[in-house]
């Protein structure tokens, strides 16, 4: 059946990894009748783990989109993966999706994961739900999880359902709203509703009267109501929950066991009548600067506009396009212009799909999320809309690379189709980058960590059977001086016939730092021609990318020309180019030249009981804390790390914390370096200049 935008629900499924998403996925599209039965994410054979890649390591790699019917409601299910290297799918899902469901594992409670989607979250304003997963484990504990949700995240954390009993005594759950009873199923079957056990009777009706007291604050006219008769009916406790939730009052929570099928009725539930629709959400708007500038609403009416979350490329049906569509309807027909170069897009058919398997459909309405296929030009990030729309929805907000290595291809034939399906890869994954680095020479690709590149990089070696070689990146150091300097250099070659003549004082001294150039014409009474100026300008800027102290690029730096000489024959803008450069070598000699170096700014998340390994690693890293900030069990540092020192940094910390910690790093500066540390750079350029030679 077709729907329109109001009965649209888009859910992105979130969490710490292993916390047993894609199982609960599984287990809410069978519940649905979309699969005859669960798959165990063991069997490779899930709707959401369906690459080679995720079903060999039985984890989530990429974002899946798939959907089920219930209660009248389409609900867009967004499995997103949970480790850290795949960052850039959680944005993606987050940003088509109105509410978030965040699993917590009923026996690890809230994980570094968890900290780092609840941030993001909390940033987006998103409204989110908990279910508390794996209530069949050893050591379950759902009061423990639920006061620890409340001492992390300062929210008002309200039950819908409770277990009855937990680790192997787990039996089913308690549905508050309903006043039912759900045991655990038997195999095949759907839980089925029975009466409370009389030994909950009295925490049921505790919780319950919470719950209703959390549905009064979410609305007005039932907090009136509430006051006089201190209680709500079933309806009015729905209606408060759906204001609290989409005002961010109020966090519902919800608990079971994917593996066993309980808890499944309650959430599927909870997720059509709760969740906000689409139906007015504000999609922000760039502006002619990149910055958000205004919002458009998710709107039925009017022109055909979308917003490309995700491309992929699937070797049977080409190139995928994941759309998020905000105003009109977009059917195959529809005329449809990038906003990024107002060229038109020929659309084929419009689909939505249940993991890898394409449904064809015959509209997408506003606020819906599915597939265009084969589009000639629009890539991830790109606007599309009706050719009467000029607007352009605001990039998402990725993460930055926080891994790289350099990178060859084994055989130099092999070269190209490497560079290509690199950049393939960049196309589909927006947190993977590859650069050419013009200053050290090198391919280098980023991502988000070392499994990251690893995956990537197989794929390559696998598929195409391409062998690469990776190695560390170097450091793009920059030089500057912090002195006043000043020479004069002649330039004099005779070479028969016309020579070449020039001679060129400068003067130099420091810029604030960040303001990289600054050249003056203090030339008085014509000593060199104004024809010629713009030589020793080049020859200035030619010097100072060649550096003087180890090769590197020369920052920060005002040059002015105050003195000259040329020979009426023998001149040239050439002489005068390479008379600048001399005076700019000798001038830099006596201005007291230092080497700079790229410091980032490092946030780590870190269980309390890897804090001290992480502080003393740090200090041996050069690096300078700034702050640290309690969550719970987690600690948030921040701190300033010169890049050099960070370079293996994914794969240290992922050692020295048992895999746990995670850290996001963006570039702050660049800050002097003198001493053993610069001598060492110094070294090490000078001896692979001589390597080059030889």
């Amino acid at each position: 059946m077709g729907f329109g935008s109001e009965a649209i629900r888009n859910i992105a499924v979130t969490g710490h990894g292993a916390t047993g998403k894609t199982s609960l996925v599984e287990q809410l599209l069978a519940f649905g009748g979309v699969i005859p039965k669960p798959e165990t994410v063991e069997s490779g054979k899930t709707v959401s783990d369906f690459t080679e890649e995720e079903a060999g390591r039985k984890n989530s790699i990429h974002l899946t989109l798939c959907h089920l019917e219930w209660q009248e409601r389409k609900i867009n299910l967004l499995d997103t993966p949970g480790a850290s290297d795949f960052g850039g799918e959680l944005v993606a899902g987050l940003r088509a999706a109105e509410t978030a469901l965040v699993l917590v594992a009923a026996d690890a409670g809230v994980q570094i994961g968890t900290i780092q989607t609840w941030r993001r979250l909390k940033q987006r304003g998103t409204p989110r739900l908990v279910f508390v997963n794996k209530m069949e484990k050893e050591h379950a504990d759902f009061g423990g999880v639920l006061e620890s949700l409340k001492e992390h995240f300062q929210a008002n954390f309200v039950p819908l359902t409770l277990p009855i009993g937990s680790g192997a005594g787990f039996k089913g759950v308690v549905d508050l709203i309903a006043r039912k009873a759900y045991l655990l199923p038997e195999a095949g079957r759907k839980a089925v509703a029975v009466e409370v056990p009389a030994e909950l009777a009295d925490e049921v009706a505790e919780y319950r009267q919470a719950l209703i007291e959390a549905a009064a604050e979410g609305d007005d006219k039932l907090m009136e109501k509430f006051f006089e008769s201190e209680t709500l009916s079933d309806e009015e406790i729905q209606r408060g929950l759906i204001g609290g939730l989409a005002a961010g009052k109020t966090v519902p929570v919800l608990c079971g066991s994917a593996l066993q099928a309980s808890g499944i009725a309650s959430l599927a539930g909870a997720l059509a009548s709760i969740c906000p629709s689409p139906l007015g959400h504000q999609e922000p708007l760039a502006g002619k600067d990149g910055k958000e500038a205004g919002a458009r609403p998710v709107d039925p009416q009017g022109p055909a506009s979308c917003f490309v979350l995700k491309t992929s490329i699937d070797q049977f049906s080409g190139k995928l396009s994941f759309i998020k569509v905000v105003s009109g309807a977009i059917r195959a027909d529809t005329d449809l212009v990038t906003a990024r170069e107002r060229r038109k897009e020929k659309l084929n058919k419009v689909y939505t799909c249940q993991g890898k398997k394409l449904e064809e459909a015959e509209a997408l309405v506003a606020g819906d999320v599915g597939i265009l296929t084969k589009l000639p030009t629009a890539v991830t990030n790109d606007t599309l809309s009706s050719p009467e729309l000029d607007l352009a929805f605001l990039p998402l907000e990725l993460p930055q690379p926080v891994h790289a290595v350099a990178i060859t291809a084994a055989a130099k034939k092999d070269e190209d189709k490497l560079n290509q399906l690199l950049q393939r890869a960049a196309e589909e994954d927006h947190t993977f980058r590859i650069v050419y680095n013009q200053e050290t020479k090198e391919n280098v690709i980023s991502g988000m960590g070392e499994l990251h590149l690893d995956i990537i990089l197989g794929r390559i070696r696998t598929q195409a059977k391409i062998e690469v070689e990776t190695r560390t990146p170097k450091v793009a150091y920059r030089e500057t001086i912090r002195a006043a300097g000043a020479a004069e250099y002649q330039h004099k070659k005779q070479t028969g016939g016309h020579g070449q003549y020039a001679k060129v004082a400068l003067e130099i001294k420091p810029l604030p730092r960040g303001q990289h150039f600054n050249f003056v014409n203090a030339i008085v009474g014509g000593r060199i021609s104004k024809g010629y100026i713009p030589g020793v300008e080049k020859g200035v800027v030619e010097g100072m990318e060649a550096g003087i102290l180890a090769g590197y690029p020369v920052v920060d730096l005002e040059a002015s020309v105050v003195d000259g000489k040329e020979h009426p024959v023998d001149s040239s803008e050439l002489a005068f180019k390479l008379a600048a450069r001399g005076a700019l070598r000798e001038a830099m000699e006596t201005a007291d030249p230092i080497l700079l170096e790229p410091v980032m700014n490092l946030t780590v998340f870190v269980d309390n009981q890897y804090l001290g390994d992480v502080l003393s690693d740090l200090s041996s890293r050069r690096g300078r804390v700034l702050g640290q900030e309690q969550a719970g069990a987690i600690q948030v540092v921040k701190a300033q790390v010169p890049q050099a020192e960070l370079l293996r940094y994914s794969i240290d910390l992922r050692a020295m914390s048992s895999g746990t910690a995670s850290f996001e790093v963006e570039f702050d500066h660049y800050s002097p370096i003198a001493g053993k540390v610069a001598e060492t750079v110094i070294a090490a350029s000078k001896a692979e200049k001589e390597a080059e030679k030889d």
